[in-house]
């Protein structure tokens, strides 16, 4: 009998011969059998694992990508790559009430996908260090003697100019966008500072910047910015790419005919500062809402791509801030105070023996107010719910369903499925003193309030001293801390009537470890028509991405399928070997009865 080689579908180092009859002698009926079950049960479970595997990695594809964008957010602190051509840049100068700011800004070439936007981030200098400065006074200082503004903006511009390449300048755009301190200019003054930026500008640098660069932006405007802007940075634009994620169901404005879209939730923003609160978040297109509160927009480079259309309402609310509300207390202490002694014949706050007792000062704190040449003295007696109980009239509330502040209109508020964040004062009132930034808790935070202003003065400051407050937490936050807790929980929960309960506000100064300035949003929304120059070059090299992108699942089939050929070639071989087996045993059966019969070997040769 001959010895059979084999070799089909593997690699030469594992060719060898068996023997089919020495194989065979040992394969009865029942270990065939088993052998033929055991090979099919393996081929069933190794497709099995093979789809199991496939899944697993594919799913994780997505989250593997969006990692890497969480991680380069989060480790976002490396210097920006001037020497790299495909960066490109972009100038924000913030010319506030009290200073001016500059902030650069650099993004990547875009991906050509028409449905991205731009991944645009601030410049970091070879010290890791964001490209900012800052200059005071304020633009508006300048009212009186505008041809003097081009001096006084120069030495941001030449430092954005050392930081953007050379080459680069003239297709980096400037923006100067002017903020309260311009707005409560007479409209001329603000026309001759801006001519002056227009003039002066570009006979100096490069920049591209045209005469829609430099405005006065509105309350609203600056809102919308500050939205884009955290939004961006939460990722909240970006595609649905996990089933965890929190979604909403969209109607886009204008399409009526189309089906509503499902993409990510996005944040809410409260913003109090010394003078203004805002407020800002995305209403569905079913709500009624006036033009001067409601911003409707397309942050997508498509005007005909209606995936990145948003409606946000953005109410601004000017004396509602920490500092001017405040003041507008101890107006109010001084009015009253003064007409009840002029009616009661009493003497109350006018001596430091007599104080106006202030249930929004710490615990046995003085204070001194003074109107007119006239002052009053105070002192704190840190009661929280009395504190709370007096400031609510100034919320100037109405009876009114669906009023906020001052009785304007507020959309409803999905609070089971939103989430908000709230900056400046809502973070300085949890974090700098009490410690308590980040999730908001209502019934954590009252009590932490009435401890603190419960607690005397003197222990305050004993604490002060011995550094056990935020590093730039300073005596006048320590001395005003239980009055803006206090007004913070009135405007949150009575102003704009967040219930006690809600579990989704955070108060932040930094999102992933960077500051977030409505400037950012800024920019990428004046900036999001500039990818179209890339799209076209970037249509071949998608296509191909694409493809690469799921090579490592097409692998994977094709090397299960190499698995199942391999195990069915050997079934097949094993059943061909038993045909042959039962061929060779009726041969030698025949060839018996032959011999028996007394026919020469020869003929039994020949006859085989």
């Amino acid at each position: 009998m001959g010895r059979m080689g084999i070799s089909c579908l593997f690699p030469a180092s594992w060719h060898f011969s068996i023997s089919p009859v020495g194989c065979l002698r040992i394969l009865n009926t029942n270990l065939r059998q088993i052998i033929v079950i055991s090979i099919l049960a393996v081929t069933v479970s190794l497709l099995y694992f093979s789809v199991v595997i496939i899944r697993h990695k594919y799913g994780r594809l997505s989250r593997d990508k969006k990692f890497q964008r969480y991680l380069a957010r989060v480790t976002d602190i490396e210097a920006t790559d001037t020497n790299n051509p495909n960066v490109n840049y972009g100038i924000v100068v913030d010319c506030g009430s009290s200073g001016s700011r500059i902030f650069v800004y650099c993004w990547p070439r875009h991906n050509g996908n028409p449905h991205d936007l731009l991944d645009i981030r601030q410049m970091r200098d070879q010290n890791r260090k964001p490209v900012v400065m800052k200059i005071k006074p304020g633009i508006s200082e300048f009212a009186t003697f505008p041809d003097k503004v081009s001096d006084y903006i120069s030495p941001l511009l030449n430092f954005a100019a050392e930081h953007v390449p050379r080459a680069k300048h003239k297709e980096t755009p400037l923006y100067i966008l002017c903020t309260a301190g311009m707005r409560i200019l007479p409209e001329s003054q603000q026309k001759a500072i801006l001519e002056d930026l227009l003039t002066d500008i570009p006979v100096h640098f490069d920049f591209l910047f045209s005469d829609s660069h430099a405005e006065v932006i509105s309350g609203k405007q600056e809102g919308v910015y500050a939205w884009i802007g955290i939004n961006f940075v939460l990722g909240r634009f970006e595609h649905i790419e996990d089933d965890d994620e929190a979604v909403v169901e969209v109607n886009i404005p204008g399409s009526e005919s189309s089906e509503a879209i499902i993409r990510k939730r996005t944040a809410g923003i409260l913003d109090m500062g010394g003078v203004s609160t805002q407020i800002a978040y995305e209403v569905p297109k079913t709500e009624e809402i006036a033009k001067n509160l409601l911003a409707e927009f397309n942050l997508g480079c498509d005007v005909h791509q209606t995936e990145h259309v948003y409606r946000v309402y953005v109410a601004t609310f000017l004396g509602f801030g920490g500092n001017a509300a405040r003041q507008r207390y101890e107006d109010r202490i001084f009015a009253n105070t003064v007409q009840k002694n002029r009616l009661l014949g009493k003497q109350t706050g006018l001596t430091p023996d007599t104080p106006y007792l202030d249930p929004c000062l710490p615990l046995d704190i003085k204070d001194e107010i003074q109107q007119n040449g006239q002052s009053m003295y105070l002192r704190g007696t840190g009661n929280f719910d009395l504190c709370r109980e007096t400031i609510q009239p100034f919320m100037n509330k109405t009876n009114e369903t669906q009023t906020s502040l001052n009785g304007i209109y507020q959309p409803p508020i999905h609070f089971q499925n939103s989430e908000f964040y709230g900056f400046s004062e809502f973070y300085y009132c949890t974090e700098d003193v009490l410690r308590m930034g980040g999730d908001y808790n209502a019934a954590k935070f009252t009590k932490a309030a009435k401890d603190y202003c419960a607690t005397k003065w003197s222990i305050l400051r004993e604490r002060f001293d011995r550094g056990l407050y935020a590093s730039h937490a300073d005596l006048h936050r320590l001395k005003y801390q239980c009055f803006k807790s206090a007004w913070m929980f009135e405007v949150f929960h009575t102003g704009f009537s967040f219930p006690n309960n809600y579990k989704n506000l955070k108060t932040a100064l930094q999102v992933y470890d960077k500051e977030v300035q409505w400037t950012l949003g800024a920019i990428l929304y004046r900036t999001r028509f500039l990818p179209l120059r890339d799209i076209q070059q970037e249509i071949f090299r998608a296509s191909h991405a694409h493809w690469r992108g799921f090579s490592f699942v097409y692998n994977h089939y094709l090397f299960s399928g190499c698995f199942l050929v391999v195990l069915l070639s050997i079934l097949l071989y094993l059943l061909r070997l038993r045909r042959i087996h039962r061929r060779t045993l009726r041969n030698s059966s025949v060839a018996t009865l032959w011999m028996e019969e007394g026919l020469p070997a020869q003929k039994i040769a020949g006859t085989l």
